[in-house]
């Protein structure tokens, strides 16, 4: 678990890093993050649910996630037309091969996350679902704004976030939700301490970048609003089962 815990310290430290650079360096810690994002959750399933709680997590997650983005991008279905620029490295099937590592990273934290919360598989796997689409309420705003991808028409958007369409949003929430109802075959891991912190830390770390170091204050709020729907009952029950 020590190397979890390692992964996760320099994941911190390269989303500290994020904002003192821009231009390639920019996307160059992007890549590393996810990267590094990557590792820790494929690295907690291993050793806290075996072989198959982590090949469970690579198909869903890494295979599902590059398939529907790859229809995605063939079919503007069903995210909406959009299109990925060449900043962040190679591509297959005009998806940058990084973009699925990245559902990986925040699918595994969501799942644990909503396993703290609740435990019946029926109300765990939604909750799970808008953990894991909630978070995209901070990551298109800030990506967009990067010029990292653009859609063809992103209206009707969010109030003070434009760029990105709603049914964005919406169609995350499908998918994350059923990435999730498959993640119940992945069994259930012995320990979540790791997966659920980075959870809470790329809640508050987001919701700090946006408002202060990226001026992206209204996807701080709409982020802090969606993300913390599952974030702030998770940091409620973690501090009470601590004093409890």
């Amino acid at each position: 678990m020590r190397l979890v815990w390692v992964l996760f310290g320099a994941l911190v430290l390269a989303q500290i890093g994020y904002p003192l650079v821009d231009g390639s360096a920019r996307a160059a810690v992007v890549v590393v993050t996810v990267l590094l994002g990557y590792g820790v959750s494929t690295a907690h399933a291993a050793l806290t649910g075996g072989r198959r709680t982590v090949l469970v997590l690579v198909l869903v997650t890494t295979g599902g996630g590059l398939l529907v983005e790859a229809l995605g991008v063939a079919t503007g279905f069903p995210f909406g037309e959009y299109e990925y620029a060449d900043a962040l490295g190679p591509t297959f099937v005009g998806v940058p091969l990084v973009i699925p590592l990245a559902w990986t990273w925040m699918a595994w934290p969501s799942w644990l996350a909503a396993g703290v919360l609740v435990t019946r598989p029926l109300v765990r796997v939604p909750v799970a679902g808008l953990a894991l689409a909630s978070w995209d309420l901070f990551l298109d705003p800030q990506m967009v704004a990067e010029g990292y991808w653009h859609w063809a028409d992103p209206s009707p958007s969010l109030p003070g976030v434009p760029g990105i369409p709603i049914s964005n949003y919406v169609a995350w929430l499908f998918v994350a939700t059923a990435m999730m109802a498959a993640l119940t075959f992945a069994g259930r891991p012995r320990a979540a301490q790791a997966g659920v912190a980075m959870f809470l830390w790329v809640y508050g770390s987001s919701v700090l970048a946006h408002a202060v170091f990226l001026g992206l204050p209204a996807s701080a709020a709409w982020g802090g609003v969606g993300m913390g729907l599952v974030a702030v009952p998770l940091a409620v029950t973690l501090i009470r089962q601590r004093d409890g």
